[in-house]
């Protein structure tokens, strides 16, 4: 049995699996978390990495391996490869005005254009224009710049050239210095002032070796390793954790001025555009705690209600929110009457307008060329039947919800043994499991209700 080793590198925890590389069988796992915080010591990643490899066993039999990771994050090394300052995550808001100000000098439509992705705080080239500008003495002493799943690779490799360190397509997609095929050093010298080592680009069944031989493939960003970890094909993807996110291969790479889809690409050498949202799982966890319900509750009340609430609609942007982009903005509660005001209605009605906010994604990727014929749903508010079953509903669209699991280790796994393995495709695993399948019963009377609300907050500006 040949086996393959994946890596989840998040913003929260480590998580190792191990599986076999031909019927991707789980064969092992282990985990360990990560600091809290928005600026982190790389050497606390490398330390979880070791205690969650550790956990699951080690490399003992692995003969190959893979490491996915949270994007945009900014790893400053200096010319003997030491970390000049703690890392800055994707959530590190401090570089919000160096984004905008690169969007003013260039423009939306020249960002679009070039990259794809218009800059905003949490992409890597607003963190370096912020580093160069605030702390001029480590933009001075930075040779390499790299993402926080590179950096991993090259410390599990041995590596210690900076020429030594790799990347995939997809990371350097949320660069704001990358543009879908070939990085753009003019880009990266106007936010930076110059351009130093960046991590060499491999393809998505590449490869270099590392420790005891063992083959390292590219590794890639966290949403583009689980598309290959849920194995959704031409599914749109809609991930509901604490924030959502909505996604989907693509044979070009998305170009919207707007800034709502953001042109990434895919860990098969595609593309992947994108939408996040701000409010997830927690819509529901608050909704829960006004009711004093647990989630099972909160669910069977949702489901004893009618589609559409009787007319009530959340709008839930109850911590601001990025898509659309309304930092400053609060929940709403609209529809309420003394018919529409019961407890069933409102947890439904905050099911549907968890799901809702997704759908404005959805209809973003339609808007791109993207053809939404079906959704894979994943993320923790998919262990509620209720949410599944309404969001069919919601999306007006086939929805398939496979078996809870590590996604993004596991398309990091299956992504080794790929490059173990080759071929023009990744190796089709068979989940142990088959996903649910959820048939659409629409309601788009309840979607033009919910975009006449949420439209009053682009109303106010």
């Amino acid at each position: 049995m040949a086996l393959v080793l994946g890596v989840d590198s998040s913003t929260q925890s480590c998580k190792v699996v191990v599986r076999d590389a031909d019927s991707g069988e789980l064969v092992r796992s282990g985990r360990a978390t990560h600091p809290d915080g928005t600026e982190v010591a790389p050497q606390a990643w490398w330390d979880a990495l070791r205690t969650a490899l550790d956990d699951a066993g080690g490399l003992d039999g692995v003969e190959a391996l893979s490491i996915a990771g949270q994007q945009h994050g900014m790893v400053c090394l200096d010319g003997s490869g030491e970390v000049v300052r703690d890392a800055l995550l994707w959530n590190d808001t401090r570089s919000a005005a160096a984004a905008a100000a690169l969007v003013e000098e260039i423009g939306a439509d020249g960002w679009a254009d070039a990259t794809g992705v218009v800059p905003v705080a949490s992409i890597t080239l607003a963190k370096l224009r912020w580093l160069a500008r605030t702390e001029p003495e480590h933009a001075a002493a930075t040779a390499a710049v790299c993402l926080p799943h590179d950096w991993l690779t090259w410390r599990l490799r041995g590596a210690t050239g900076l020429d030594e360190l790799i990347t995939d397509r997809s990371d350097a997609s949320g660069t704001g210095y990358f543009d879908g095929r070939d990085y753009r050093p003019d880009l990266l010298e106007h936010g930076f002032g110059r351009t130093p080592v960046l991590p060499r680009v491999l393809g998505p069944a590449e490869s270099v070796q590392g420790p005891g031989g063992i083959v390292v493939g590219a590794g890639a960003g966290d949403n583009a390793a689980a598309g290959l970890g849920v194995d959704a094909g031409d599914d749109v993807v809609v991930s509901l954790g604490t924030s959502g996110t909505v996604f989907a291969r693509s044979a070009r790479r998305a170009q919207d001025p707007s800034g709502i889809v953001a042109g990434f690409s895919d860990a098969t050498g595609a593309y992947l555009p994108l939408i996040a949202t701000l409010n997830a799982s927690r819509v529901l966890d608050a909704t829960r705690r006004l009711l004093g319900v647990d989630h099972d509750e909160l669910g069977r009340l949702a489901l004893e209600a009618e589609p559409g609430s009787g007319g009530l609609v959340v709008v839930p942007y109850l911590e601001g929110e990025r898509t659309p982009n309304l930092p400053d903005a609060t929940g709403a509660l609209h529809g309420w009457t003394l018919a529409s005001g019961t407890r069933e209605n409102l947890a439904r009605a905050a099911v549907e307008g968890m799901l809702f906010a997704q759908r404005v994604g959805l209809e973003a990727l339609r808007e791109q060329g993207v053809s939404v014929t079906g959704v894979t749903l994943v993320g923790g508010a998919t262990r509620s039947e209720a949410v599944c079953r309404i969001a069919a509903q919601v999306f007006e669209v086939p929805v398939r919800v496979p078996e809870p699991g590590e996604y993004v280790a596991d398309g990091a796994a299956r992504q080794a043994a790929w490059a173990l393995r080759g071929g023009p495709t990744p190796p089709v695993w068979t989940p142990a499991t088959e996903p649910a399948r959820y048939e659409p019963t629409p309601a788009p009377e309840a979607w033009d209700r919910y975009r006449e609300a949420a439209g009053r907050f682009l109303e106010r500006g």
